[in-house]
């Protein structure tokens, strides 16, 4: 797999409880409790979309309660960031956690790329896009102020 450049600007999105400890857009969680594509390497997970943001949360959340104190950033990704894209004919296995692990963890590693699209397992056909703090790329990517989370009570009905 080799690394591409974007010929457009990318939009993510990522939802987290902001603490002066842990701001949104950090890769601390990820060292933490590694996530599906990571297991020895920070990496900052986002959604190319908000509603799947969503979903990401309250899956991981997995209470059943609205989750409080919850708030969202807009990340810009500007055109001229390299990029991989990981899809379900490309790497067999993907959704299987030490497979996706090892390969991010690779991936991560080599810093071939500042971005890795890769699909979700909530909605397959929409993407996950990890962002590589370590790469040069990354300080060309931008992030707008946090704002709160509006849950739709419906979601959330016994």
């Amino acid at each position: 797999m080799s690394a591409s450049l974007l010929n457009y600007v990318v939009k993510a999105y990522r939802i987290g409880e902001h603490s002066n400890r842990y701001p949104i857009f950090d890769d601390t969680g990820s060292i933490i409790v590694p996530g599906r594509w990571n297991h020895k390497y920070p990496v900052i997970y986002t959604a190319e979309n908000y509603s799947l943001a969503m979903l990401e949360k309250l899956v991981h959340c997995n209470t059943g309660d609205i989750p409080e104190h919850q708030q969202w950033i807009e990340i810009t990704v500007p055109s001229g960031i390299s990029y991989e894209t990981v899809t379900p004919y490309s790497l067999q296995q993907w959704h299987n956690p030490p497979k996706s692990r090892q390969f991010g963890d690779k991936w991560l590693k080599s810093s071939r790329s500042c971005l890795l699209f890769v699909p979700s397992i909530i909605a397959p056909i929409e993407s996950n896009i990890l962002i590589n703090k370590s790469h040069p790329d990354f300080s060309q990517i931008t992030v707008s102020i946090n704002r709160p989370v509006i849950w739709d009570r419906r979601l959330f009905l016994a």
